[in-house]
């Protein structure tokens, strides 16, 4: 079982992410990309808002649907939702980092 504390450790040891907020709740950005968001807490503190290609996602939605979970507002982008309470910190770790990779610079 996961929480923000954990969202945010987990979070801050990628290169480049600072905390912020995002529509009222905390968030996850890398900065020196206009604050593009890694992970953001909805309004009812136990979801998190990661970035997940929508291939990935639908996997995710199907082989883990207790832990995974989508609303309309998030279906044409490239997001999905993540039930704290269901994940444990490897599985944590593994969607924040791949979020991170989706919006981090590629270095040469």
């Amino acid at each position: 079982m996961a929480d923000y504390d954990e969202v945010r450790e987990i979070g801050l040891s990628l290169p480049g992410v600072e905390e912020s907020t995002s529509y009222g709740t905390p968030s996850l950005k890398l900065a020196g990309r206009r604050g593009k968001m890694i992970a953001r807490l909805r309004e009812d503190g136990v979801t998190l808002v990661v970035r997940c290609l929508r291939p990935e996602r639908e996997t995710l939605l199907e082989s883990e649907p207790e832990a995974f979970t989508l609303t309309d507002h998030y279906r044409d982008h490239d997001y999905v939702l993540i039930r704290l309470p269901a994940v444990d910190r490897d599985l944590l770790d593994e969607r924040l980092t791949e979020s991170w990779r989706l919006v981090a610079p590629v270095t040469q």
